[in-house]
């Protein structure tokens, strides 16, 4: 099947599922202009690397994409000057990164994106996941999200190997 297809009106599409989504509160930029911290989601073509989820708040996803339970020790190294940058790493990391185990539950599924990361360029970004949206829908630091039930659905009816095209709305 074709791409799982983001436009930049909020909305994301595969097959015959249409989901409204949340982009980075800096909008939309191509991938070239992305900045480490600027809050914009990323124009291009991104494969589905792997899924986290927390294993106290939901069950593993059914999906053929690999799937990995969260721990409290999982982390994402967003500091460019370190070698781990744009990586998984564990828990304490000397360099900055985001906790992956957060009290909110927008990290209570991670899908990770292909977003610079073969290999990472240090400061064009990091953290770049679909994950879950925030009631509201507020725009996130970059990813792109999704209310639960909508990404557990997309989920179930990946192939392996899928990518994600993030393009502006026409």
């Amino acid at each position: 099947m074709s791409d799982i297809i983001v436009t930049s009106d909020g909305f994301i599409k595969y097959g015959g599922l249409r989901f409204r989504c949340a982009l980075g509160k800096g909008g939309v930029k191509p991938e070239a202009d992305k900045r480490e911290g600027d809050g914009a989601t990323p124009l291009g073509r991104y494969a589905l690397r792997q899924v986290w989820y927390r294993p106290d708040r939901v069950t593993a996803p059914q999906t053929r994409l690999p799937v990995q339970a969260l721990t409290p020790q999982d982390g994402w190294c967003d500091d460019p000057a370190d070698p781990a940058y744009n990586r998984h790493v564990l828990l304490p990391h000397t360099a900055s990164h985001e906790k992956l185990w957060r009290e909110d539950h927008v990290y209570d599924v991670i899908v990770v994106l292909g977003h610079n990361d073969d290999p990472p360029v240090p400061g064009m970004g990091s953290a770049i996941f679909l994950h879950l949206a925030r009631p509201d829908y507020s725009g996130t630091e970059g990813c792109v999200a999704l209310a639960l039930p909508d990404l557990l659905a997309l989920l179930a009816v990946l192939p392996p190997q899928s990518a994600m095209l993030i393009v502006k709305a026409e």
